[in-house]
């Protein structure tokens, strides 16, 4: 991913808050838009960077079980 990228999705939505962040997340799940992926990738980097090893664990075990459908 292009470093402008993160930049950008990063000062579109910084400072918003949690209920924000989340209407962000439904929208662009909801409209299905390839276009909206790429942000959904720099929400998930921005969060595994500030998780902890034991839910990262839980993520990639969650993760891993939705594939499995």
């Amino acid at each position: 991913m292009n470093f402008q990228i993160r930049q950008a999705i990063t000062s579109n939505v910084q400072g918003d808050s949690a209920a924000e962040f989340r209407d962000t997340v439904e929208d662009a799940i909801t409209r299905g838009d390839e276009h909206l992926l790429p942000g959904l990738g720099v929400f998930l980097e921005k969060w595994w960077h500030a998780s902890s090893p034991d839910e990262q664990q839980q993520f990639t075990e969650k993760l891993s079980k939705a594939f499995q459908n």
